[in-house]
């Protein structure tokens, strides 16, 4: 393999990936370099990336994960990079997440004054995630198995803490029981079709 470090500039589309974020995707591996040129080659093929060192991951029911996702944008700081994968929301965190959330949200005053919370799966330490590839296969597709929400689009991607992820949960529990029942006999909108601006992130 040659010693140049492989581009994927062309990469950069519609599903957000740039460069930077792709090297910082990459730098969770033990060979960096050998994931970029993976990309360089295919850049429609999802990864698997160990979690722990460059981020953690908190992995949701999809609806559930989308309702955390809009708490963290519309009454929050924001989120780090966010994906799609066979049907769970993958939120990036930092590193310790892991291992620090369960017992957030094993404490006892959570159970009596707030909504269940559907289980999550915490990736860290000796995990390792699958990753949407930085190019999607058909970017004019509106629904993807694997896809990124928010796109990783930095080397130093600011990621929330196990506290944030907590409060997140929490409040996207209490809105789906307070959240009216609406029937309706027209399909429902497109849930991807919300944007998340980027630019306010920390």
């Amino acid at each position: 393999m040659s010693s140049r470090t492989p581009s994927i500039e062309a990469c950069r589309d519609v599903c957000g990936v740039t460069s930077e974020g792709a090297a910082w995707l990459a730098s969770a591996g033990t060979n960096p370099r050998s994931t970029l040129a993976l990309w360089a080659d295919r850049p429609t093929a999802p990864v698997v990336l160990p979690c722990g060192t460059a981020f953690d991951v908190v992995n949701t029911p999809a609806i559930f994960g989308r309702r955390m996702l809009d708490r963290l944008w519309d009454e929050g700081p924001g989120s780090g990079p966010v994906a799609v994968h066979r049907g769970r929301t993958l939120l990036f965190t930092a590193p310790g997440t892991a291992r620090r959330l369960p017992a957030l949200l094993d404490w006892e005053e959570w159970g009596g004054r707030t909504p269940k919370i559907p289980p999550l799966l915490c990736h860290g330490i000796g995990d390792a995630v699958t990753v949407p590839a930085v190019h999607p296969a058909d970017p004019a597709a509106t629904r993807l198995d694997s896809r990124w929400l928010v796109a990783p689009d930095t080397r130093r991607p600011w990621l929330p803490g196990p506290e944030i992820i907590l409060w997140a949960a929490v409040r996207a529990a209490r809105a789906a029981t307070s959240a009216p029942v609406r029937i309706s006999i027209f399909p429902p909108a497109d849930q991807d079709a919300k944007v998340y601006d980027v630019s306010r992130r920390r």
